[in-house]
């Protein structure tokens, strides 16, 4: 099992940048074995899938809502997964997950019942 802690959230303007990185630790050699991905809630709303990665990073995927802005990546000497998020919208305002997957590749990535371990979240506020 993982154990995962995120960081880098913060309260932003439109348009500006943020990177969150997620830390994991436990399970020796498991971060780099394990898709990981991203997902975000917003008040009032459903946890939603926003990006994913493959064991490798060799393969990512994203939401149709932040393709083009956000890049997600992964430094496995470091066990430490990334997501760069540019051009924020006030509609990104949520908190930020990270989460592990069981195996190396992921088909079903977009769906959280796939991730075995989870962060405990890091705050994104975007102000318009």
């Amino acid at each position: 099992q993982l154990q995962l802690v995120e960081s880098g959230g913060g309260l932003v303007q439109a348009g500006d940048s943020l990177r969150l990185s997620c830390a994991a630790s436990g399970g020796r050699g498991t971060f780099s074995s394990s898709a990981m991905g991203w997902f975000r809630q917003a008040p009032g709303k459903e946890r939603e899938f926003v990006a994913a990665i493959n064991f490798r990073g060799s393969s990512a995927h994203y939401a149709d809502s932040v393709k083009g802005r956000f890049t997600i990546s992964r430094d496995n000497a470091k066990n430490t997964l990334y997501l760069q998020m540019n051009s924020l919208k006030s509609e990104d305002t949520a908190i930020y997950y990270c989460a592990a997957g069981a195996v190396r590749e992921l088909i079903h990535y977009s769906d959280s019942a796939e991730y075995s371990d989870w962060g405990q979240g890091t705050q994104v506020t975007v102000s318009s």
